[in-house]
C-alpha cells in the first residue's frame, strides 16, 4: 500500500475504525464539496432554464409538445450517450480538470441558446450543452470517493447531489424575475457568465488532499484511514480491472436499472413540471415563481437529513449494505406517490404529493450516487462506475420527456404519464432490494490475464 508521506498512520486504508480526529483538524474537505455543491446548482440552472423559460417563449417559437419532449430530449441524448466516456475522462484525467472544461463549455452552450431562431437551433444548443455538462456528475462522485471516509460519503453525496435540486428550484424564481425584467434571451447569457466565474474558482482551489496547502496532517489522517478511495488504497490486481469487464458484474448491472427507474420519475421534475402546473393547474407567472419551487426546496432538505441518517447509521455498525438498500429502496417507494398528484381535485394536494415523491427520490438519489465509491474495485474505476450507472439512467432522459409529450398529446392530460412513472419507480425499489447482492469493493472474478 502507498502512504502518504505528510503522516503516518496506524489504521490501515478500507478498515471499519477510524482515527479520531482533534476538534482543530483542518476541514477543507467540506469546504471542497459545498464548491461543486455550487458547481452542480449551475449545472441545473442551466438545464433547467429552458424548462421555466419555454412556456413564455411562444411569441418566438410555436412548438407543440412533442415538439418540446424532442428539444428536452436533444439534451439528454447527447447527456447520455457520453457518460460512458465521460467516467473514463474523469478517472484519467482527475476531477480539476474534468469539472473545469466541462463547466466551461455548458457555460458557453447555455449563452448560446439566446441566439436560437427555431426548432433546429434550439435543438442544436440543447444537444451540445447535454456534451458539456455530461462529466460533472462522475467528477462529483470521484470528489466525494477521494476526499470523504465512509463514514462520512452519504452526507457529502446529498449535498453535492441537493445542488441539482437547488438548481432546478431556483431556477422557476430566478428564469422568471429575468424575464419579467428584461426578455427570455437574458436569462442564458446571465446564467452561462455565472458558469464561467464557478470554472475559474474550481481550477483554482481544487487539488488532492495530499496535494492540497490547507489540508493539515490530521484532516488527511481521517481522510485516508477512514476508507477513502484514493490511490494509496488500491489492490494492485483491481487497480487493473479493464474498464470493459465491469459490465460483468450483476452488481453494476442493477444500478444501472436501478438508477433509469430512478430518473424516470426525476427527469418528469426537470423538464415538464413547469408545464404542468401552468397547463393542467392553471398557474400564472406569479404562482409559477412562488409555489412552484416548493418541491424542490423539500427535496433537498430531505436529502440531506436522508444523508446525515445514512452515516449516522453507518458509524452506528449498521452494514453499508443494510443502509443504501434500505434508503434507494425506501425512497423509490416513496416516489411513486407521483401516480397520484395528477388525479387530485385541487392544486394544493398535488404540490403535496409531487413534494412527497420528489424528497422521496431525492434520499434515493444520495443513495444511489454513494455507491460507486462503495464498490469500486480500486479508485481507478470510480468516475468510470459513476459514467456506467448514469449512462444507463439518463436514458430515462431520453425517453421520459419523449413519453410524457405523447402521452399528453394523445390524452389531452397527465394521468396516464405520472401513472406509468410511478409504477417505473415500485419497479425499482425492487430491483435495489432483490436483484442487487451485497454494497461492498468488486473483486477480481478471474486472473487478468484472461479478461483481455
Amino acid at each position: 500500500m502507498v502512504m502518504s508521506g505528510r503522516t503516518p498512520m496506524s489504521t490501515a486504508v478500507g478498515s471499519d475504525s477510524e482515527v479520531k480526529a482533534p476538534r482543530t483538524m483542518t476541514r477543507m474537505r467540506w469546504a471542497i464539496i459545498w464548491l461543486a455543491f455550487v458547481g452542480l446548482s449551475i449545472n441545473y440552472l442551466d438545464r433547467s432554464s429552458l424548462s421555466v423559460a419555454l412556456p413564455f417563449m411562444g411569441e418566438d417559437f410555436h412548438l407543440t409538445a412533442t415538439q418540446q419532449g424532442m428539444i428536452f430530449a436533444a439534451f439528454f441524448w447527447a447527456y447520455d450517450v457520453c457518460q460512458l466516456a465521460a467516467g473514463w475522462y474523469v478517472d484519467k484525467v482527475g476531477p480539476r480538470r474534468s469539472f473545469t472544461i466541462a463547466a466551461l463549455w455548458w457555460s458557453v452552450c447555455t449563452m448560446a441558446t439566446s441566439f436560437a431562431r427555431g426548432f433546429g437551433s434550439l435543438f442544436a444548443v440543447r444537444f451540445l450543452l447535454g456534451v458539456g455538462e455530461s462529466p460533472a456528475p462522475s467528477t462529483s462522485a470521484k470528489v466525494v470517493a477521494t476526499w470523504f471516509p465512509k463514514s462520512e460519503r452519504a452526507f457529502a453525496t446529498s449535498i453535492w447531489d441537493s445542488g441539482s435540486r437547488v438548481g432546478a428550484v431556483i431556477a422557476l424564481p430566478i428564469v422568471t424575475l429575468i424575464i419579467s425584467f428584461t426578455t427570455w434571451h437574458g436569462v442564458f447569457i446571465i446564467i452561462g457568465a455565472l458558469g464561467v466565474v464557478w470554472a475559474f474558482a474550481w481550477w483554482k482551489i481544487y487539488r488532492a488532499p495530499q496535494d492540497h496547502p490547507r489540508v493539515g496532517t490530521a484532516e488527511l489522517a481521517h481522510i485516508e484511514s477512514g476508507g477513502a478511495r484514493g490511490a494509496g488504497s488500491d489492490d494492485a490486481d483491481a487497480a487493473k480491472l479493464p474498464w470493459r469487464s465491469l459490465f460483468r458484474y450483476r452488481t453494476i448491472l442493477s444500478m444501472m436499472f436501478g438508477f433509469f427507474c430512478l430518473n424516470s420519475a426525476i427527469y418528469f421534475f426537470i423538464t415538464f413540471f413547469p408545464s404542468y402546473l401552468v397547463s393542467e393547474r392553471g398557474f400564472d407567472l406569479l404562482k409559477l415563481g412562488m409555489f412552484g419551487a416548493l418541491p424542490g426546496v423539500c427535496a433537498v432538505a430531505c436529502g440531506w437529513l436522508g444523508g446525515f441518517a445514512a452515516d449516522r447509521a453507518v458509524r452506528r455498525g449498521h452494514s453499508v449494505t443494510r443502509v443504501r438498500k434500505t434508503q434507494i429502496a425506501g425512497g423509490l417507494v416513496g416516489g411513486s406517490v407521483i401516480m397520484f398528484a395528477a388525479v387530485v381535485p385541487e392544486a394544493w394536494m398535488a404540490l403535496a404529493l409531487l413534494s412527497l415523491a420528489y424528497s422521496s427520490l431525492t434520499v434515493a438519489a444520495t443513495g444511489i450516487w454513494s455507491l460507486p465509491a462503495d464498490v469500486a474495485p480500486s479508485s481507478k474505476h470510480v468516475g468510470s462506475i459513476g459514467g456506467i450507472q448514469n449512462f444507463a439512467s439518463n436514458l430515462a432522459g431520453i425517453f421520459t420527456p419523449l413519453v410524457i409529450g405523447v402521452l399528453v398529446d394523445s390524452t389531452g392530460s397527465y394521468v396516464a404519464p405520472l401513472a406509468v412513472i410511478g409504477a417505473v419507480a415500485l419497479l425499482g425499489a425492487a430491483n435495489y432490494l432483490f436483484v442487487m447482492g451485497r454494497v461492498e469493493p468488486l473483486k477480481v472474478k478471474e486472473p487478468l490475464a484472461l479478461q483481455h
